[in-house]
């Protein structure tokens, strides 16, 4: 580290200023990659807050940030975990520097501001203003820098499969204002392609349009959404839904297309999450005669569903933290399916990520640290 900032916002823009770009999809940039971010961030934990920290390479190149903090008591009554996400979305067609991190009108301007370096910077700056404080807690606190939310969530399933059994709550790293986000429906991207023959457009009845075979696809699987869906309501997160927002087939214009395909955005409920969705969909569509068309799962996040009654949801409630639902889901779901409980918060606004002028006020931003300083206050004698 060059410099050590001053403070929180300091510290936020430093984290902007390092690209952390998601080498997935459009990134932007061609400076992707997690690594100097968590090179950053694990040098901070380590001398600016005391913690042991480690690198966990999880993709090549990229590693989880894991940063444990003595604890003085041998068995401490509570083991939490401060887990941000050190990614951020593609630059293209931001209208700022999205690596400017500049000051102006009480904001700080850049990618990864909201979606999710604020969070980061105040669960940091508030784990540096306590470094004294923490060994002294009756807590084991971790920190998790994870790689890949955005897109796989490759750095939450590889921390769940390595160290479940030493955490007993998350607060995962996530603009929601400061409220404590204690459930979100499971999301499943799926893709339903067909097949057919290609001909020259002049004989089309030569081949096998692909792209036809879609209809009866799409009405099957329109007609599950309006008709299976409903049976699986939930009293917290409502209705499972289904977004049919891709469709893709053909390769010219004069040749009968071989091949044709949906991406499909579904958002399940804890019962229909465990129903198992693909073979539901494959028995929907058999039964309507499509059996040739084939299901392949692009992506899926599981379930958050921590009981607004937990001990911790309800010491955050008590600290200023509202429990909250969101439509969005993130890394809070890997963790919750390998038995860790947790909510996702953090300062600044979900309106605000992944937006071609993304920022965070820094009233936000500091108001964000000082909730997390509190938190780790509530847990000293």
């Amino acid at each position: 580290m060059t410099s050590f900032p001053s403070g929180v916002v300091d510290l936020l823009r430093d984290l902007i200023a390092i690209p952390s770009v998601n080498p997935d999809g459009d990134p932007g940039t061609d400076r992707t990659g997690e690594l100097a971010c968590a090179e950053y961030v694990a040098d901070f934990l380590t001398n600016r807050c005391g913690a042991e920290t480690v690198l966990e390479e999880v993709l090549p190149g990229r590693p989880n940030v894991i940063a444990r903090f003595p604890c003085e008591r041998d068995r401490p009554s509570n083991r939490l975990l401060l887990g941000p996400h050190l990614d951020t979305v593609g630059v293209g067609g931001m209208t700022i520097p999205p690596f400017g991190a500049e000051v102006r009108d009480g904001r700080v301007w850049g990618r990864g501001a909201s979606d999710t370096k604020g969070s980061m910077a105040a669960m940091l700056w508030a784990l540096h203003e306590h470094r004294d404080l923490v060994p002294k807690l009756d807590a084991q606190i971790l920190f998790a820098g994870f790689v890949s939310e955005e897109s796989g969530q490759d750095g939450s399933r590889d921390f769940a499969r390595r160290h479940a059994e030493e955490v007993d709550f998350a607060l995962v790293g996530e603009p929601t204002g400061m409220d404590a986000v204690h459930a979100h429906k499971a999301s499943w991207w799926l893709e339903f392609s067909t097949t057919g023959r290609a001909a020259h457009g002049a004989r089309p009845e030569l081949g096998d349009n692909a792209i036809l075979k879609l209809v009866p696809l799409i009405e099957a699987l329109e007609a599950f959404a309006r008709e299976s869906l409903p049976g699986y309501d939930d009293p917290v997160l409502g209705r499972s839904t289904l977004s049919i927002n891709r469709c893709l087939g053909g390769t010219r214009t004069n040749i009968v297309p071989d091949r044709a395909l949906l991406e499909v955005d579904l958002r399940a409920t804890p019962s229909l999450h465990g129903a198992d969705i693909p073979a539901l969909l494959r028995q929907w569509l058999d039964l309507r005669g499509l059996q040739e068309a084939k299901i392949r799962i692009l992506g899926e996040s599981p379930v958050l569903h921590t009981p607004t009654a937990h001990p911790m949801v309800q010491r955050l409630h008590h600290l200023g933290s509202r429990p909250i639902t969101a439509p969005w889901f993130c890394d809070a779901g890997w963790l919750a399916q390998a038995g860790i409980p947790g909510v996702a918060i953090g300062p600044g606004s979900i309106d605000q990520a992944h937006t071609k002028d993304e920022w965070i006020r820094i009233s936000d931003l500091e108001e964000g640290a000082a909730f997390f300083g509190k938190f780790l206050r509530s847990f000293a004698d």
